[in-house]
């Protein structure tokens, strides 16, 4: 006997209109966020002088305390004692050299807090304005 009806056929999930609700769903968000910053500020026309300068880069240098304790000044590995005429050649070009001192961050096998005030102790001896780089902390 023939069959007049075809057999019932299989469901299937199309993909393509779910990515499409997906992404509109995602730009709406994505615009939502972009409105909900508030930019407290007034559009000033900044002037042109006759007078004036271009803003120049301060020169700095980098004294790097590594995990391991060695001491890295700029590029080059120095040890405590080299620091300081590492340093004085960095700043033969420009006296106005910032130096900056920077600890690795991460746990090292070695206690750095001797290396640390060492290295403090020497630059400020020497009459060097120090900063430190780190992170903002919390209140």
């Amino acid at each position: 006997m023939l069959r007049l009806r075809r057999t019932d056929p299989d469901m299937r999930i199309e993909l393509m209109p779910l990515i499409d609700v997906v992404f509109l769903i995602l730009t709406f968000f994505v615009y939502a966020m972009v409105l909900m910053v508030r930019v407290d500020m007034l559009p000033v026309p900044l002037e042109s002088y006759a007078s004036g300068e271009s803003a120049e880069p301060m020169p700095a240098v980098a004294v790097t305390l590594r995990l391991d304790g060695t001491v890295y000044v700029g590029q080059h590995e120095t040890g405590l004692d080299e620091m300081l005429g590492a340093i004085d050649q960095s700043r033969q070009d420009d006296p106005n050299t910032i130096v900056y001192l920077v600890l690795e961050e991460g746990n090292g096998t070695l206690d750095r807090g001797p290396l640390l005030t060492a290295a403090w102790d020497r630059l400020h001896k020497a009459g060097i304005d120090i900063k430190l780089v780190g992170q903002a902390g919390g209140p």
